[in-house]
């Protein structure tokens, strides 16, 4: 069995989840009554906060800093011209 106590973080999931959407109508409610427009606020995207940092010294690393030349294609006649 398991107790009401493990299941609660389940059942708070939505509801945390909801709750800038319900901040953001009751705000809406309350600046419609003023008279006031409300925008909502821009949101971020969810990030995994679990993102690997580069080394500094390792190969790869050292590559992001600096522009790789894009190699051109060559025509099987020798010309290279754009038309």
């Amino acid at each position: 069995m398991v107790c009401l106590a493990c299941l609660l973080p389940l059942f708070l999931i939505p509801v945390v989840n909801a709750l800038p959407l319900f901040i953001d109508f009751i705000l809406g409610k309350v600046y419609r009554l003023f008279g006031w427009e409300y925008r909502k606020p821009e949101r971020a995207p969810p990030a995994c906060p679990y993102k690997p940092t580069a080394k500094k010294d390792s190969p790869v690393g050292e590559a992001l800093g600096k522009v790789q030349p894009v190699p051109q294609a060559v025509e099987a006649n020798g010309n290279n011209k754009h038309d």
